[in-house]
């Protein structure tokens, strides 16, 4: 089945660098009325669940030697998927988005975003700004008077005041912009070397046997190889034993991976260099150069294991005095001026309906790597892949068009999103929790494996070499 060319989804085609008449067998099932905003979340949703899932079907067809099945791909599910974190459910718990110091503070001069949902990062924002905190249970560790001193400190200062002082002590605040005329790219890709690559055999699966190491946190990383354990892959992700993950986040995308930790600074460094040996895909996410250290900078893969492909994912674009720094979805929607754009009627800036940034920068990600595994089979070579949220974020305000703003799902229990959600026993309790979206013909309907304990799987692949 053809139609016309959704323009957003041709777009990010395009930045994949797959062949342009692909995208016509692209179809969406509409559901108008989901994510609504004043900017298009819904088309950019879509079109990023709709990029992954034909870059899949391209790679399930190189593989068997037959045509790309079709792609369909329902909006309800996309847009329940992008709130996966908010649909989770442990024994019936929900979970906390945002940590009661994460959140917009009035300025003397306008208005900061702050994000303190990990210990250390409240640490950090509560010392540089002279705050008592108390968060170990010591004085001053009443929650409720720590905001209140919070926004009495903030509302004296100057909102670029504010965010050089706490990002200066390690911490994380940012001053609400206006949008820019300027854009960042999508997507960026580079040929690394003509070495040949591993074959593929034919499979059920696009991703099958494809081994990925998983150096990401949080959302938007672990949502790209949580879509590719979906496809297959060996997905082995892995963490520093000093920098635990917050649990909530594991049990949302930790579905189909295995997780390991190691110590770097020690002999552990060893355990991944035998890993690497034998990697197809290196996914990055944390603050750029923190890895360099470990031999995982690009152009020490490159020199490595040429054939691979390493995926970064950052927050702040390549080049410029933000290129280093620390970044999430929230932070990154106010600076590029989304937060201004979405702001409620009394002028406080407003939010998407989603973490549509890291989500969509997910599925973009995945995309991109399953792009590159088709590309490497046919001419050989490694790949470097880079993406942003930053570049999302630009895609967002000025490549797309207009929004959804206001109104309601479509009426009719076919597309609430109880049909989105399934339910999973694991090691963390009774899982509910978003399927995946992806809609190709032949597409797994849930994962393989619930998530497994954080860090407690060997660090080695399922099969050999």
């Amino acid at each position: 089945m053809t139609q016309p060319a959704d323009a957003p989804t041709a777009h990010a085609w395009d930045a994949l660098g797959g062949a342009p008449e692909a995208v016509r067998h692209v179809v969406y099932r509409e559901v108008p009325g989901v994510l609504p905003a004043r900017l298009p979340v819904r088309r950019l949703a879509r079109a990023a669940v709709g990029v992954c899932s034909l870059a899949a079907a391209e790679l399930l067809a190189l593989r068997s030697g037959g045509t790309p099945p079709p792609v369909e791909v329902d909006e309800a599910a996309v847009a329940a998927a992008f709130v996966s974190e908010r649909h989770l459910r442990i024994d019936g718990r929900p979970g906390t988005s945002f940590a009661p110091l994460s959140g917009f503070w009035r300025t003397a001069d306008g208005w900061v975003r702050t994000h303190a949902n990990y210990p250390h990062h409240r640490a950090r924002l509560t010392a540089a700004l002279g705050i008592p905190d108390g968060a170990d249970g010591g004085a001053g560790a009443d929650p409720e008077a720590v905001s209140r001193r919070l926004a009495a400190e903030l509302a004296g200062r100057r909102a670029a005041e504010v965010e050089e002082t706490v990002y200066a002590a390690g911490g994380l605040a940012v001053a609400v912009r206006d949008p820019s005329a300027g854009t960042q790219p999508l997507v960026e890709i580079e040929r690394t070397d003509d070495a040949a690559v591993r074959t593929l055999p034919p499979a059920g699966l696009p991703a099958a046997g494809v081994r990925v190491l998983d150096l990401t946190r949080v959302i938007a990383g672990p949502v790209a190889t949580r879509t590719l354990a979906l496809l297959g892959a060996d997905v082995l992700r892995v963490d520093s034993p000093r920098l635990p993950e917050d649990e909530w986040a594991h049990a949302d995308t930790g579905f189909g991976k295995r997780s390991a930790r190691l110590d770097l600074s020690g002999p552990d460094r060893t355990v991944l260099q035998e890993l690497l040996a034998s990697a197809d895909v290196v996914v990055t996410g944390y603050r750029p150069g923190a890895l360099d250290r470990y031999g995982l900078a690009p152009e020490a893969l490159r020199e490595r294991r040429p054939g691979l492909v390493v995926a970064q994912i950052r927050a702040w674009e390549r080049s410029g005095p933000w290129a280093e720094r620390r970044g999430f979805d929230s932070l990154v929607q106010a600076r590029c001026g989304i937060a201004s754009v979405e702001a409620g009627p009394d002028g406080r800036p407003g939010v998407l309906p989603a973490q549509a940034l890291d989500h969509g920068t997910g599925y973009l990600l995945a995309a991109a790597v399953l792009r590159a595994l088709t590309d490497a089979r046919r001419d050989g070579g490694g790949r470097l892949l880079r993406l942003s949220l930053t570049g999302t974020a630009s895609w967002l305000l000025h490549g797309i068009g207009p929004g959804d703003p206001g109104g309601e799902a479509a009426p009719g229990d076919d597309d609430g999103p109880a049909r989105r959600l399934a339910v999973t026993d694991s090691v963390y309790g009774r899982l509910v929790h978003a399927r995946p979206p992806l809609g190709y013909r032949g597409v797994p309907v849930d994962w393989s494996s619930p998530p497994g304990l954080w860090g407690a799987d060997a660090a080695v692949w399922r099969q050999p070499a």
